[in-house]
């Protein structure tokens, strides 16, 4: 898909929301959604999503939504330092398909990073064990401010 098009309601995230897929929350309030990605390309790699926003990219966002989403990216990455104690965060954002962006629906990732451990690229994982998934999202909850 390019960067224009019209937003699908039936992507993954829009049904994770609508609660037709699971998926395993970190915290969520009337605005945003934060989970863990299924695919994780490293321990601890979490999505952070407009529960009111339909914006499939960067471009289609109004500002004042995507200042909420980037507060709750801010918050989400410090808990993920606290809970983790990673030596580096990746916090990443595709717009298009040529750019990496699998899923149409606006979502930042953060990726904690350590020296010693290598990460597997996007869109390259294998589905993490839904258990790992929940203990992980329980230590970042328990770290967030």
């Amino acid at each position: 898909m390019s960067l224009h098009g019209t937003y699908d309601p039936q992507n993954v995230f829009a049904k994770i929301l609508r609660g037709e897929i699971p998926g395993v929350t970190v915290w969520e309030d009337d605005q945003v959604y934060v989970f863990m990605d299924a695919f994780p390309q490293s321990e601890g790699h979490t999505l952070v999503i407009s529960k009111t926003s339909t914006a499939r990219n960067i471009l289609e966002m109004d500002a004042a939504d995507l200042a909420i989403v980037t507060a709750a990216v801010q918050r989400t990455a410090r808990a993920i330092d606290k809970a983790l104690s990673p030596d580096g965060l990746v916090v990443t954002q595709f717009n298009g398909t040529p750019a990496g962006q699998t899923v149409f629906h606006l979502h930042f990732h953060i990726i904690p990073r350590w020296e010693n451990k290598a990460m597997t690229g996007h869109g390259q994982s294998c589905m993490a064990e839904p258990a790992e998934l929940k203990a992980l999202a329980e230590r970042i909850r328990s770290n967030l401010s």
